[in-house]
């Protein structure tokens, strides 16, 4: 410690003191339940997103350099087989494979980066679902601050994927309450987990695999950052905020690194995560829902001629608002055009609507390319706090228009511990889900290794 009392307590060292000092017991109610919820809901995206041909890749590159004795395991397998660090990279690219993680208006996925990492941590260390809990909120929390502070829009109208660039930050953090690292090695350990945080969104020029790849990675470098820093290996304690190639100034015209820090223990922002209800790009889904509102409050076949306009605005029409041309389930599940259009006519944007087939489909596509996109200054305003849109149909000559602020799933229209079953039940019927989710949303009491050895079983 004596080295950080050499320094100005900076954002970076608060934060590091913060994340070194938190407990279960500091956790409001509230707070653990919004986790459990996660957890559940983050294992259930990744065993069934596990399948994919892009998750498979990965699980077959880890296996390459799989130790005689393994530290971790594969979610859903029997055998313990990976290192630690590779068993947070292939879960973590899991549950993002198929869109079904869950997301927070910062502009992040947490769940895939955080869960996989403090799980393979916690099922190593063979700990318990206290210190799970306590590991997943301070991954969270540090993983949201680290976009807000960055300003995600900002950040992100300049390329950046920032689940994977704020990933990095929150897996550490979570590992780094497991392993009980102190004030100076947690922010080694942000200091690290920062200097490789990277994540591009120019996946969406060719509908490329590497979206899929952040996560997982972010988790990855992650492990490897708290592992460093517990063998004594400096991270820069100055991450954040340091003029020449601090994170905030790095990935953003325009940071506030006062946003790391503020209201740090009283408000916890990873309260405010969405659950996904469908199967698609988080910035979707409010008109995925205006969608399917229009579609049961016209009570009719879809007028196939009709037109459709879409409000946008300009961070959600440069993200998805692109030509919709079929090619792969990502170029589909990141279409504005697309997910409207699908929703409209089958009533539901769930895995079913990305097959090849389905993706292919000539009604879907003509529709989708004749959505007209109109950028509103009032969505400017109120994104991305707020994953506002709306969407208007002509129908037998008339108008109808419906706008949506935040989608199912979020804290204005809550999903609820039923609610995640169900979803988990529906992705992965051949699972114990029963057994599954009563360990998971009462982890206190189980061992992490429990729930893990719960995820093998089948019905």
């Amino acid at each position: 410690m004596d080295a950080m009392k050499q320094l100005a307590v900076g954002p970076t060292l608060q934060l590091a003191q913060w994340v070194a000092s938190l407990s279960y017991r500091d956790l409001p109610e509230s707070t653990r339940r919004a986790v459990r919820i996660s957890l559940l809901d983050t294992v259930g995206a990744a065993i069934y997103s596990a399948r994919t041909p892009w998750a498979k890749a990965v699980l077959s590159w880890a296996k390459r350099g799989a130790p005689a004795v393994g530290e971790a395991r594969v979610w859903g397998d029997v055998e313990v087989s990976l290192r630690v660090a590779d068993a947070a990279l292939v879960n973590g690219t899991a549950a993002h494979s198929f869109e079904l993680d869950d997301f927070h208006n910062a502009k992040i996925h947490a769940g895939a980066p955080v869960i996989p990492a403090a799980i393979a941590v916690a099922e190593k260390l063979g700990l318990d679902g206290e210190a799970l809990i306590a590991s997943i909120a301070a991954g969270y929390e540090v993983m949201i601050r680290s976009s807000l502070a960055m300003n995600p829009s900002a950040a992100r109208m300049r390329g950046w994927h920032l689940t994977g660039v704020c990933g990095t930050f929150g897996a550490a953090a979570a590992c780094a309450v497991l392993m009980k690292l102190n004030a100076e090695r947690t922010a080694w350990a942000l200091g690290l987990a920062g200097t490789q945080s990277s994540g591009l969104w120019a996946f969406n020029a060719d509908a490329a695999m590497s979206k899929r790849l952040h996560p997982g990675k972010a988790s990855h470098s992650g492990v490897l950052a708290a592992e460093l820093a517990e063998l004594g290996f400096t991270g820069p304690t100055q991450i954040y905020e340091y003029a020449d190639g601090g994170v905030l100034n790095a990935f953003s015209d325009e940071p506030d690194a006062t946003l790391l820090t503020q209201d740090l223990g009283t408000v916890f922002h990873l309260e405010r995560t969405t659950i996904k209800a469908y199967s698609c790009c988080g910035s979707t889904h409010s008109y995925v829902d205006a969608a399917l509102e229009l579609r049961s409050k016209l009570d009719v076949p879809w007028n196939m001629d009709g037109r459709v306009r879409v409000g946008t605005s300009k961070v959600v029409d440069l993200q998805c608002g692109f030509d919709y041309v079929p090619s792969t389930s990502l170029n589909a599940q990141m279409s504005l055009r697309y997910v409207i259009a699908v929703a409209l006519i089958d009533g539901q944007v769930l895995p079913a609507q990305f097959t090849d087939a389905k993706i292919k489909d000539p009604t879907v596509t003509a529709l989708a390319g004749r959505i007209e996109l109109e950028g509103d200054p009032e969505l400017d305003r109120l994104y991305p706090q707020n994953f506002a849109g709306w969407v208007a149909v002509e129908c037998n000559g008339e108008w109808h228009r419906s706008f949506v602020m935040n989608p199912t799933g979020s804290v204005d229209k809550p999903i609820d511990e039923a609610g995640v079953v169900e979803k988990f039940r529906g992705i992965n019927p051949e699972l114990a889900t029963d057994r599954i989710a009563d360990i998971a949303f009462a982890i206190e009491r189980y061992s992490v290794r429990e729930l893990l050895e719960s995820m093998s079983l089948r019905k």
